[in-house]
């Protein structure tokens, strides 16, 4: 569970405390801690239950506000009584609500109470795997541009950070338009604990004040990427002594019609290289050679981390680094391919963040489960009106 901390919406922070001192929240508490953004004047439905309604939908396959709407009008009055949903007033039966009802809370959601609150409940729900290769636990983050959506501002970026070894999202931050990822890296950790942690990142977030925010504040350590737009200390890692490098290790993988081989050389960091924390250099040398013939590929990456020899070997350094990469393949696929992300057409007010916050909790919730096949469980999930509810922790 990440640690207590004052970051958060302040209802949100307040069920957080309440939260490290017992066995934790369940879903419906943390959905009930987000400020209800309707006015009291024609409200028919409970704010949580619409927000159960449409998770549920969505970890059932709905890609869109209408299909969650679909999914809701389809619910039979065992659900409904379940997600203790409004009654008639004259026959007493439940319902559910409307796809518009469904629609104008989701595009009026408070999107930061939502994402912390969805990650929030993902967190207590995640039991730190076992180390692999002898890696500390470890967390990636990066960003992904909702390419089907296009608003006054532009098309909506999010930014993530990623449990490496369960999948999980543990937490989100919008991007705004006018500025860039680097000035939303502080608000999306602050409510994380990264205590003994390792944290990934690429290159843009090779900054010396992220550096020294990780290490002083958050007492994690980091493992970054260097390119040129850290031109100075790219020109350094470029002509370290590799040829001499103490540390070494090899990887090789086959499949999806390629064959990879990784050479990954360390070095201790000399005197002269400033950066802060900064304990071993490291180079990636990947040479992919695809088995229908086409020419080889050969890519040289650098990096730097904060990690001591004794720490972390070249063989862990690209354990960090190779999960990084997944980052791409657990969440921006999934939500892009998987729920059809990049196509969709929700633009109004917090809609297309919403989305994206529903999407990260469906993909999560099947992740702990030990599902290796999300398409698969949406579709079972569909099948059946309980599933997605025994998922979230429901029933």
């Amino acid at each position: 569970m990440p640690a207590c901390t004052t970051s958060l919406h302040p209802a949100l922070g307040r069920l957080h405390r309440a939260g490290c001192s017992s066995s934790g929240a369940g879903l419906r508490e943390w959905f009930e801690a987000i400020p209800d953004p309707r006015g009291s004047h024609g409200v028919r439905h409970v704010l949580v239950v619409v927000l159960v309604i449409a998770a549920c939908a969505v970890l059932a396959g709905a890609r869109s506000l209408a299909a969650i709407g679909e999914w809701a009008a389809d619910l039979p009055q065992h659900v409904l009584e379940t997600l203790d949903a409004r009654r008639h007033p004259a026959s007493g039966v439940r319902i559910a609500p409307s796809e518009s009802a469904i629609r104008r809370t989701l595009q009026a959601v408070d999107g930061q109470a939502f994402d912390q609150a969805v990650c929030g409940w993902l967190a207590e729900q995640n039991t730190p795997a076992s180390p692999k290769a002898a890696t500390r636990e470890a967390v990636a983050v990066d960003g992904k541009t909702l390419r089907g959506t296009q608003t006054g501002d532009g098309q909506p970026h999010l930014m993530a950070a990623l449990d490496h070894d369960s999948g999980i999202v543990l937490g989100q931050v919008d991007v705004d338009g006018k500025t860039n990822e680097i000035t939303q890296f502080q608000p999306l950790l602050d409510p994380l604990d990264l205590a003994g942690k390792v944290f990934t990142a690429d290159a843009l977030h090779t900054q010396r004040a992220h550096a020294r925010y990780l290490v002083e504040v958050k007492e994690a350590d980091y493992v970054l990427t260097v390119k040129q737009n850290q031109p100075t200390l790219f020109g350094q890692l470029s002509t370290l002594p590799w040829a001499d490098a103490p540390g070494r290790a090899r990887t090789r993988n086959r499949g999806h019609g390629r064959c990879e081989h990784r050479a990954i050389l360390a070095v201790t960091v000399p005197a002269g290289l400033h950066f802060p924390y900064a304990a071993q250099a490291f180079r990636i040398r990947r040479t992919t050679r695809h088995l229908d013939g086409q020419p080889k590929h050969t890519e040289t990456i650098y990096g730097i981390t904060s990690l001591h020899a004794h720490q972390a070997g070249p063989a862990h350094l690209g354990t960090y680094v190779r999960g990084h990469w997944g980052i791409e393949n657990r969440l921006h696929w999934v939500r892009g391919v998987t729920f059809d992300e990049d196509r969709s057409q929700v633009r109004t007010g917090n809609g297309p963040r919403a989305m994206a916050t529903l999407r990260n909790l469906a993909t999560s919730a099947c992740r702990l489960t030990g599902t290796t096949n999300i398409a698969r469980t949406l579709r079972a999930n569909a099948r059946d009106h309980t599933r997605p509810l025994t998922m979230l922790g429901l029933i």
